[in-house]
């Protein structure tokens, strides 16, 4: 689809029906929730080593205090290993979003062939490699610094542009041909239109995922948050929708 073919649907969606998209999420919940945890579990592994990479200025902070006696270290060192602290938590920060950011679009393929009943076509990698691994790290770096943004200016923002940051990651999966800026607008501009839907859809379903989590002795909670991203991706659906052409020849990008 074509950056001004996917503007033109937002710009025609149909109206969407909040009972509707809820309740199929739930039908559709109950064929994929297996693979929601798969996803949220490969996340979890991959986030393990790089918070400990996050922490080596700690560890080394601690280090060089130890070679002090009980004495603290030099000025010049402790700045100097707050300022590598700093950078590798942004650098860790980028690299954690944007492979949640690949993971997740990954699983929205997934439900969107469990949902159409077609045939698993691609590894959970598909979005972190060629092509696609450029854009995913852009978007990646966009969203945070339109988080950043946000809680600048007293966190009120926030609660507006979490709609087109959610939109965002199914745009990307079923659009990644599309370039990152165009990509950035059609989120906004769909959030937008259907704000107040999606906000709340992303709300109580999040609420209704971590409830039954809590219920389920808190290790539920690894199962159901997954939950949470169905509405989205029944947004999308029902609003833009999957041409046939696509059907057929949906991976033919992601495999270049």
């Amino acid at each position: 689809m074509t950056s001004d073919k996917l503007f033109e649907k937002i710009e025609n969606c149909n109206s969407l029906d909040f009972g509707g998209i809820f309740n199929k999420s739930i039908e559709l919940f109950k064929k994929v929730w297996l693979q929601g945890f798969v996803h949220l579990l490969i996340s979890f592994l991959v986030m393990l080593p790089l918070i400990f990479v996050m922490y080596i200025p700690i560890i080394a902070l601690a280090g060089v205090s130890s070679g002090y006696g009980h004495g603290y270290p030099s000025e010049e060192v402790s700045i100097g290993l707050m300022i590598l602290f700093v950078i590798l938590v942004f650098i860790v920060s980028i690299v954690a979003s944007a492979f949640q950011f690949g993971i997740t679009a990954h699983f929205y393929k997934v439900c969107k062939e469990v949902d159409l009943g077609l045939p698993e076509t691609s590894s959970y990698f598909v979005f972190l490699k060629g092509r696609n691994l450029r854009k995913v790290l852009l978007l990646s770096l966009v969203t945070f610094g339109i988080a950043l943004l946000a809680i600048a200016l007293c966190y009120f923002p926030l609660f507006y542009v979490i709609v087109p940051l959610q939109l965002l990651g199914v745009l990307f999966a079923f659009n990644p041909e599309i370039e990152v800026s165009d990509l950035i607008k059609a989120s906004f501009k769909l959030g937008n239109k259907k704000w107040l839907l999606v906000f709340g859809l992303v709300w109580v379903s999040s609420m209704l995922a971590t409830m039954v989590g809590f219920i389920m002795c808190f290790v539920g909670v690894f199962f159901t948050s997954s939950f949470a991203l169905l509405p989205v991706y029944f947004v999308y659906k029902d609003a833009i929708g999957f041409e046939e052409e696509e059907l057929e020849n949906e991976n033919t990008f992601l495999i270049k």
